[in-house]
């Protein structure tokens, strides 16, 4: 008489295979969508706790959710963005002993073509135009407050990419440019601390700088908006690999992941 020997699945198994359908809801899912309990989850899947919680720490590893303790426990869903794929983007950077100079080599190849982009933009009078010189006028404000100057400057470059047609170029160089903006943020700190921060005149050069970008994406100059963009990043870039020494790029620190968090403009 033979006898069917049932093979048991380990629990790893099982748990990878619940976190890749439960990767798949949150991905394609609504913004609120959100992770059933842990006891329905139990009855959908057919499988033990041990399982369930597994599944989900993989998911929570990920970044994908975050597992709240105590009486209002559960999961929190979190949909990827452009923040969180810049501070993963960091990591890997920052592990692979990527420097400052070769992130901003980076830029500058890439972060024109956005400018250029958005010059060819059949309703950047309406649509972009407006925004980056609101931008503008804020930052002439503060050119005497270096930190706070910096992060609206930085925020410049954000809406540059944001207002990108293309979703690929906006997430990839977006990642990038919440990159670089973190460590000028920590910069701008640093030299702020020890009273060394640009002069308001070196201020002023790069609040007139952004407005002539702006002029020429209004008058539709892609080939202008591009080499303008791509000299203020060499010229602005140099400050700061003067001053840091063109170390790794850093996305671990608290302080850089509260940059990389802070730095993803609205949608446009």
């Amino acid at each position: 008489m033979t006898t069917t020997r049932r093979t048991r699945i380990p629990q790893h198994r099982i748990a990878e295979s619940v976190a890749a359908e439960l990767r798949t809801r949150i991905l394609s899912g609504d913004d609120d969508y959100t992770l059933p309990t842990q006891d329905q989850l139990v009855r959908e899947f057919g499988v033990s706790y041990p399982s369930i919680r597994e599944a989900i720490r993989i998911l929570e590893t990920e970044g994908l959710v975050t597992v709240r303790r105590g009486k209002v426990g559960g999961a929190e869903v979190h949909r990827p963005d452009r923040s969180s794929a810049a501070y993963h983007l960091g990591l890997a950077l920052q592990g692979g002993r990527v420097t400052l100079g070769d992130l901003a080599a980076g830029l500058r190849m890439l972060e024109p073509i956005c400018a250029a982009e958005c010059a060819r933009r059949e309703d950047r009078a309406e649509a972009v135009v407006p925004v980056l010189r609101a931008n503008i006028e804020q930052c002439t404000a503060l050119v005497d407050d270096g930190v706070a100057f910096t992060q609206l400057a930085r925020e410049f470059h954000d809406l540059l990419v944001a207002f990108t047609p293309n979703a690929t170029v906006r997430h990839v160089v977006g990642s990038l440019v919440a990159l670089w903006s973190a460590q000028e943020e920590a910069w701008a700190e640093a030299l702020t601390r020890r009273g060394e921060y640009p002069t308001r005149d070196e201020a002023m050069t790069a609040v007139r700088t952004h407005r002539r970008i702006v002029d020429d994406i209004a008058a539709g100059r892609a080939g202008e908006a591009e080499r303008h963009a791509c000299a203020h990043l060499n010229a602005t870039q140099a400050l700061l690999l003067e001053h840091f020494d063109d170390g790794v790029v850093n996305a671990a620190s608290p302080a850089a992941r509260r940059a990389i968090h802070s730095s993803l403009p609205a949608r446009h």
